[in-house]
């Protein structure tokens, strides 16, 4: 069935303690944000539309590209305007199902958005909620009572609805009130929410312990995959020669279709290795007029885009170079630092080797170089 979605993250976050509001900090090592746009587009949302903060448009809408039918819009003064500002923006039929997500549940999975959706044929809307296990004090510091738990809920979202209906129940609710769900404005508007559900990975990530919390639960549910590359390229005539995103000064090039890095074709090779998409080659032919000359870090940066996209991360990179000449130690960190630049992540987990044949082989007797790289990915499970 085919959905859009509206995401909210204009929130102050001030419960979350200092730093960045709280879908900008870093989960997984990306921004607690994305992990909900892939999820919602990974379920077959056809539109999304995150409501953000005037301040994070821009980086918004980058987190977006590469997401078809998504974009970003302002948000409001509370978190129902804010809601109402992202169902304006939506361009869908009145009839088409809309998921109102809040952008601090990042755990979202495709089975909670189809329950939604089969609830939705015969309700009004839906709602994932778990039951209240603990048990409930009136009161505090000093208890006043006890508080029967039965048929008491924890509602999580997303939240389904058709998007016809949930304009117009948002037009009926009162002007000076705040509703603390959208289940709550379909309630007052007299529809039928149908409770579906809830998971306990819908946490939402409200104090600064629920990030460590969130942090661990992700190590729970990936996995480490490695991947290999390599890459070998002749000697020809030239003045400088390209290596790991450096231009070296030689006397002599590379010969290649493109630039002929064999450092980041061997590393673009290891990651699309590690996540089970072939080759540069697949991607990128040589046959391909358009390559002709190509800087080789825009083929290192779709590796890295792929992987994202997956979910996934690079935990490090080591790449090795192989030949007489010319001398890499004098360019090793400069190296490192592109690398580490392209890839996005912390210098120290960036390797840059350079060893030689002692004479032997091609490599030993200057026709050509050899790049061999190996990265360690983390990917959903």
């Amino acid at each position: 069935m085919c959905f859009s979605a509206v995401i909210v993250a204009a929130g102050a976050s001030t419960r979350a303690g200092p730093g960045a509001p709280k879908p900008w900090r870093s989960l997984g090592g990306r921004p607690v944000i994305s992990w909900s746009i892939q999820a919602l587009a990974t379920a077959g949302a056809q539109e999304i539309v995150v409501v953000t903060t005037a301040d994070r448009l821009e980086p918004t809408n980058g987190l977006l590209v590469g997401t078809p039918g998504a974009r970003a819009v302002i948000g409001g003064a509370t978190r129902a305007k804010s809601v109402q500002a992202g169902l304006s923006e939506l361009v869908s039929d009145a009839q088409t199902p809309v998921l109102v997500h809040d952008a601090a549940r990042p755990f979202v999975k495709p089975t909670h958005v189809t329950a939604l959706l089969t609830a939705l044929i015969e309700n009004d809307g839906a709602a994932p909620a778990v039951p209240v296990a603990d048990t409930l004090k009136r009161g505090g510091p000093t208890v006043t009572g006890t508080v029967s738990r039965e048929n008491l809920w924890r509602v999580q979202t997303p939240q389904a609805f058709r998007l016809g209906y949930l304009r117009d129940a948002y037009e009926a609710w009162p002007a000076d009130e705040e509703p603390t769900d959208d289940a709550s404005v379909v309630e007052h508007f007299g529809g039928r929410v149908f409770l579906t559900p809830g998971d306990p990975m819908l946490m939402k990530l409200t104090y600064p312990e629920d990030f460590e919390m969130a942090e661990r639960l992700i190590g729970l549910h990936r996995v480490t995959r490695i991947g290999q590359g390599v890459d070998a390229h002749r000697w020809g005539p030239g003045d400088a020669v390209w290596l790991c995103g450096v231009r070296v000064e030689h006397n002599q090039t590379l010969v290649g279709h493109s630039d002929a890095d064999a450092g980041l074709h061997a590393l673009t090779d290891a990651i699309l290795g590690a996540i089970g998409e072939g080759d540069i080659g697949e991607h990128f032919p040589p046959s391909d007029p358009q390559w002709k000359g190509a800087a080789s870090d825009r083929f290192l940066r779709h590796a890295v885009e792929i992987l994202t996209n997956k979910g996934g991360r690079i935990i490090n990179a080591d790449v090795t170079l192989i030949c007489e000449r010319p001398k890499i130690r004098p360019h090793r960190d400069a190296m490192r630092a592109r690398l580490a630049e392209l890839l996005d992540i912390p210098l120290d987990r960036v390797s840059v080797k350079a060893t030689t044949t002692e004479g032997m082989g091609f490599t030993g007797r200057q026709e050509g170089l050899l790049a061999q790289a190996i990265v360690a990915v983390d990917l959903p499970a």
